[in-house]
């Protein structure tokens, strides 16, 4: 896994303080919550920081990494708590409450959250809920699993390191489900051939595929389609078992107040605002869905992740579960593919 010194975080912090307009000598005091948050969701935060500065005056600090990443740095700074916002993907938010690494909240309309999309002792939520995906360079055609095994993809694929990304988890969990634990494991041997090699974030892959540096990467539905809309290049797509059925299974973002966060209070005030009907409103600006039930999306972006899922079976894990078994299953896979 990726390590950042402290210095090297601290760098990250003043670089996104000045992409969102602000400056490290202008978050004094309490009036600074530090975020640290997966990857795909950069530009929507820039708005929503902005909009959060403007209404209360507090200044967010946002570090993006991989899922794994994020999680694994509120672990080791435990002795001395430096974020207040933990985002992540299933299942590192559930490992993270399972370490005490979250403390209980109720931010405002939690209750519009489903059951199944928030922690029952109340230390993590859904904050946009999203779907594990594949993209491809036009100059590939792959359709189902097998394909992505062909010779002609050989140096031409990448997925993100299960264990380490949220996304490259989820590859695993889709491979589980469609073969089986034990054909997952047989298939993603045998796609190492064709595979690059290990990368921490999924995020980093989609210009990769853009220049056709490589063909095909796996991806999630919003990170995607933001890309698309952005600078296009690639295409989303969902592999289809030996039957031709296609299908995945919602990878929500998952946000969660930091267990002895130095600034909670604003914190949990910029949990209110992330869940409030207005912003909730705003995730299909990043091709997300809302979690929260009484927010409908609407409009051509709304449009095109139901297009996109069109025909595609969705599927829901038991993430406790998967927690219960994932260092045994990461340690099964890392033997499976020689690492």
């Amino acid at each position: 896994m990726k390590k950042l010194a402290a210095t090297a975080l601290a760098g990250l912090l003043a670089l996104t303080l000045g992409a969102c307009g602000g400056t490290a000598g202008g978050a004094s005091g309490d009036q600074t919550v530090t975020l640290y948050t997966v990857d795909g969701l950069e530009d929507w935060y820039a708005q929503r920081i902005e909009e959060f500065k403007a209404k209360t005056g507090i200044t967010v600090q946002a570090v993006t990494a991989g899922s794994g990443e994020v999680a694994s740095r509120v672990e080791k700074e435990k002795a001395n708590t430096q974020a207040d916002i933990l985002v992540t993907l299933p299942p590192f938010i559930q490992r993270a409450a399972s370490q005490g690494l979250l403390a209980a909240t109720a931010p405002a309309g939690i209750d519009q959250v489903p059951a199944g999309q928030k922690d029952g002792q109340g230390r993590y939520f859904a904050l946009m809920n999203n779907y594990l995906s594949f993209i491809r360079n036009p100059q590939a055609s792959p359709k189902t699993w097998d394909d992505l095994l062909s010779p002609s993809l050989k140096g031409k694929l990448q997925y993100s390191t299960p264990g380490e990304a949220g996304d490259g988890t989820a590859v695993l969990l889709q491979l589980q489900h469609v073969l089986g634990d034990q054909g997952a494991l047989d298939y993603l041997a045998k796609l190492e051939a064709n595979n690059v090699g290990p990368s921490s974030s999924t995020g980093k892959l989609q210009p990769k595929v853009a220049k056709a540096e490589i063909l095909v990467a796996n991806g999630d539905v919003q990170m995607n389609l933001a890309e698309i809309e952005k600078s296009g290049g690639f295409e989303v797509f969902f592999p289809a078992d030996a039957q031709g059925k296609r299908s995945t299974f919602a990878l929500p973002y998952y946000a969660g107040l930091v267990n002895n966060a130095p600034h909670a209070e604003n914190a949990k005030k910029f949990l209110d605002f992330l869940l409030s009907p207005e912003v909730q409103g705003k995730a299909v600006d990043a091709f997300g869905a809302p979690s929260r039930t009484d927010v409908t999306p609407s409009g051509p972006r709304a449009d095109k992740v139901k297009a996109a899922l069109a025909g595609v079976e969705i599927w829901q894990p038991d993430w406790d579960a998967v927690l219960a078994k994932l260092d045994a299953d990461l340690a099964a896979y890392k033997k499976a593919v020689g690492r």
